[in-house]
């Protein structure tokens, strides 16, 4: 609805906060509307343009609290292009995972943020134009079947324009969006968040093109599940001790059989997680060159390169794995690890037995390529049934292959090395490491029961 019953106040000064902010009031039809600014400058610029509106006998939206002139030219482009031009703005510097992060979220998000119009294509549809045509930015000028070219033509006509967004039901409808699975169903947590980190900053992006004053995300609060923090801990369920670690890395020798190796091929890599608490993708861009193994005692590696299953879609290389530096260090930083001689033992026999790729990689498939994720993953399923019980195998130990990282990094931690030199180690940062984990050796707990009695006399 419109109306030309408008009043704008004077600017008022919140001084609460460590610093002063701006607040200019106004109101449509009685319903109330207020802007922050963090200069008054800023404020008396907004203030001074609803009052030009007023006096130009312009009606205001009751819903937005806007005069018409102010849902044109820029605040009128739609959210579709915004999400567009966000991507092209990002895309070049955006590592293979975050332009997968990134589309998915705005995939979530775009078709939430719709006029009525007739047409609207099934879900399924809508969100395959969107990560496989519209969003990627070599995908773009893909040939589109019949079903594809007609989503995007209804998503151009039904995209509501980014001036809507400040009416908080629009709000509301977007983090209910990313809050939730094409099913419908409630999304992981960290789906959630992740997805909400992305379309808050491409919100914030529109602010700085000046399409927004504010962004509306900063007025919707979403509250967890019973009022619980999302578990960010290492579960120590998941943790081997060292004697199951040894069990499953022999275990793993026998899948797959004598001749397909799938499981030999493998060993060593499994050990570079557990020995080196090296991240999955770190371990797969190993190369020879990057280890120094004596015959006897200790021996390092230096970790510089990360290989991630990505999808080719978001590659530069048209690759399924991706090629970065290291997770929060500058390229060509790498990360000094001293391994243990088990270790060694593991990485000579590897390089014994199955040499190492063109590019001097030590972990391949047998075609010579990066391992998959799934193929790893498959390997380690069939590990756990032949090394554990069958109570262990039905429960959360070592689910994941990233489990024997967490593994490795409890083992230092309770094995008294100092938490600096383990953080150094293992890629994190001190606080994030004791945030994260624990001493969670499963196997300690009669240990650790035995020196408390021992303190307290008994």
């Amino acid at each position: 609805m419109k109306s030309y019953k408008v009043a704008v106040w004077k600017i008022s000064i919140n001084r609460s906060a460590k610093k002063p902010t701006y607040l200019v009031r106004w109101a449509v039809d009685g319903n109330p509307f207020h802007e922050v600014y963090k200069t008054q400058a800023l404020a008396d610029r907004f203030r001074a343009k609803l009052l030009r509106a007023t006096e130009k006998g312009e009606p205001f939206d009751t819903v937005t609290g806007l005069p018409d002139s102010f849902r044109g030219g820029k605040a009128a482009e739609t959210f579709l292009k915004l999400a567009l031009a966000y991507v092209d703005d990002r895309w070049q510097d955006a590592s293979a995972k975050q332009r997968d992060s990134m589309t998915d979220a705005l995939a979530t998000a775009i078709p939430a943020l719709v006029k009525a119009v007739r047409g609207r294509p099934s879900p399924e549809v809508l969100r395959k134009a969107l990560r496989s045509y519209l969003l990627p930015v070599p995908r773009r000028e893909r040939e589109r079947p019949a079903d594809v070219a007609t989503a995007v033509r209804w998503l151009e006509k039904a995209s509501l324009p980014v001036g809507e967004l400040q009416d908080i039901k629009h709000a509301q409808a977007l983090v209910d969006a990313v809050s939730r699975k094409l099913d419908g169903k409630p999304a992981a947590s960290q789906t959630y968040r992740r997805r909400r980190a992305v379309v808050f900053n491409c919100l914030e992006y529109a602010v700085e093109l000046e399409m927004l004053s504010t962004n509306p995300l900063s007025k919707i609060k979403r509250k967890r599940k019973n009022g619980h923090r999302p578990v960010q801990e290492v579960d120590r369920r998941v943790v081997v001790n060292p004697r199951q670690a040894r069990e499953l890395l022999t275990a793993v020798t026998y899948v797959g059989g004598y001749e397909r190796a799938s499981g030999r091929r493998l060993r060593a890599f499994f050990g570079v997680l557990y020995y080196a608490a090296a991240r999955p993708g770190e371990a797969l861009g190993l190369r020879s060159s990057d280890c120094v193994l004596p015959e006897k005692g200790w021996g390092r590696i230096e970790l510089q390169e990360t290989r991630p299953t990505a999808g080719k879609a978001w590659t530069d290389s048209d690759e399924v794995h991706d090629r970065r530096g290291l997770k929060q260090r500058d390229d060509g930083e790498a990360r000094l690890v001293p391994i243990p001689p088990p270790l060694v033992r593991l990485l000579r026999e590897h390089l014994e037995e199955f040499r190492t790729g063109e590019d001097g990689r030590l972990f391949n498939s047998e075609r010579g390529n990066v391992v998959a994720a799934s193929s790893y993953s498959r390997v380690w399923k069939a590990t756990r049934e032949l090394a554990l019980l069958p109570g262990q195998v039905s429960s959360v130990l070592a689910t994941r292959p990233y489990d024997l990282r967490h593994a490795g990094v409890s083992q230092w931690l309770n094995s008294g090395v100092p938490a600096p030199e383990v953080a150094a180690r293992a890629g994190h940062s001190v606080e994030v490491l004791l945030k994260i984990y624990a001493k969670c050796i499963d196997g300690q707990e009669a240990e650790m029961n035995d020196r408390i009695m021992k303190s307290l006399g008994e």
